[in-house]
């Protein structure tokens, strides 16, 4: 048999919270890929005996096990006291987190999930990233509606209750903002994947199906040809929805894990299109109008467009195409020790289930399958998982997702080639994290 190896695992420091302040975000605007190390090395927090040292977490026992902790010698609160569940407090710095200086307002501005905190493919309610046109409405569901009309036979105006009669399907599905991972375009790196990528939530909804709703009102099936959909908040967001999608797997939703939606993802009703881009997601959702063609609105004709190397301007690019990232190790950890980690990340396509995850430790050079952790669902995260001996010398971790369709997540030498260097939304490139030789992970960029 031979002698057997023994692999030490290794310890993770976790990444610091809250280290972005306006100040930096300003100053590395013309820094670019440095802004990263700045942004760090001015918070101070990467050190092993940093900000980490204060956490309850990091604690040390006043004894030491076997003995018994205090917790275990008194009565904790009753239930009773409890109320709506809330995280221990020893997990209040896992919250979702705004970038100062990426949007003019908070009212039009985005908050990021941490994606490297979580476990499995559910986000958390609580946790689910947000982004608003115009600040987010307090809906009264008692006197809000729904109107279904345009080319139909018998429009409607439904009552919540109206809506919750219909038959319900619950359904796991991803949302991605299509300026997720946007700032890399512009070669600026932010520091964590909650920067990164953490426009990026997965959720089971509850709601009635699309298809249901226009076979009731009897749309026109021969010059029905798109939906557009429209939203209560103060900007009346409204997007285009083609009539195959409209048909296939769009959702009129009220409930999200388990819950009614909560008012930052758009109580008491939204629209989740899966596998298209967020902004067509649209929440509190008031309208829905069948027409015979695109109605170019202004989020589909000043924003979420992708300027070509030929100068046009390319609408309606909203599926998601195949993605991954690694969450761990990433940007921001610190690994203490050589030996064995367990390298985990997510994948997800807009086209349908993820395949195959492949995982490089050295730039792409060379690279090895990933495991791919059940379930895995269309149109929702997957998570995948390898293992990882570390031998203490520089590495360059990336991911490589390829989808049930077949589309192969693209190097960013080959999304460029095709979309040039103009762009800021629809990013799926492969991203690499670097380990340094002292442990630390960084941003870098890589063809």
């Amino acid at each position: 048999m031979g002698n057997k190896t023994t692999v030490t695992p290794g310890r993770l420091i976790a990444a610091p919270e809250n280290f972005i302040t306006a100040e930096q975000v300003k100053a590395a605007r013309p820094a670019r890929r440095g802004f990263m190390r700045g942004a760090l090395a001015a918070a101070g927090g990467l050190a092993a005996g940093g900000a980490l040292a204060q956490s309850p977490q990091t604690a040390p026992f006043v004894e030491s096990p076997p003995a018994i902790p205090p917790w275990t010698r008194r009565l904790g609160p009753g239930v009773a006291t409890l109320g709506y569940g809330v995280p221990s407090k020893f997990e209040s710095n896992v919250q979702r987190r705004i970038s100062p200086g990426l949007t003019p307002t908070r009212e039009t501005s985005v908050s990021f999930t941490p994606l490297q905190n979580l476990f499995g493919i559910i986000t958390p309610s609580g946790l689910h990233f947000e982004r608003h046109h115009s600040g987010m409405p307090e809906v009264d569901p008692e006197q809000h509606r729904l109107m279904i009309h345009g080319l139909v036979k018998r429009p409607l105006l439904l009552t919540m209750d109206d809506l919750m009669r219909f038959p319900s399907v619950s359904r796991i599905h991803f949302i991605e903002c299509g300026a997720n991972s946007g700032m890399e375009w512009g070669n600026v790196a932010v520091p964590t994947v909650q920067y990164t990528h953490g426009m990026l939530a997965c959720s089971e909804f509850t709601g009635v199906l699309l298809s249901t709703l226009l076979e009731e009102v009897g749309y026109d099936k021969k010059n029905g040809r798109f939906i557009l959909a429209e939203g209560a908040d103060g900007s009346a967001l409204t997007r285009t929805i083609p009539i195959e999608f409209a048909l296939d797997d769009v959702m009129v939703v009220y409930g999200q894990n388990g819950e009614m939606l909560r008012p930052e993802n758009g109580y008491p009703l939204r629209l989740v299109v899966p596998g298209v881009q967020g902004v067509s997601n649209v929440k509190w959702l008031r309208r829905l109008e069948v027409g015979d063609k695109p109605w170019n609105a202004r989020e589909e004709t000043l924003h979420y467009v992708d300027l070509m190397p030929d100068g046009i301007f390319r609408q309606y690019s909203g599926v998601q195409e195949v993605k991954s990232v690694i969450t761990s190790p990433s940007g921001g950890q610190k690994l203490l020790d050589k030996g064995f980690y367990e390298i985990t990340g997510l994948a997800w396509s807009g086209r349908g289930k993820i395949r195959r995850v492949d995982v490089s430790t050295d730039g792409g050079r060379s690279w090895r399958t990933a495991r791919l952790q059940e379930p895995v669902l269309t149109k929702a995260l997957t998570r995948f998982r390898i293992d990882w001996n570390w031998d203490g010398s520089p590495a360059f971790l990336q991911s490589r997702a390829v989808d049930e369709t077949g589309h192969v997540q693209p190097t960013f030498a080959q999304l460029r080639a095709v979309r040039g260097r103009n762009s800021i939304y629809h990013n799926n490139a492969i991203f690499t994290w670097q380990v340094q030789p002292n442990g630390e992970v960084w941003n870098v960029q890589l063809g």
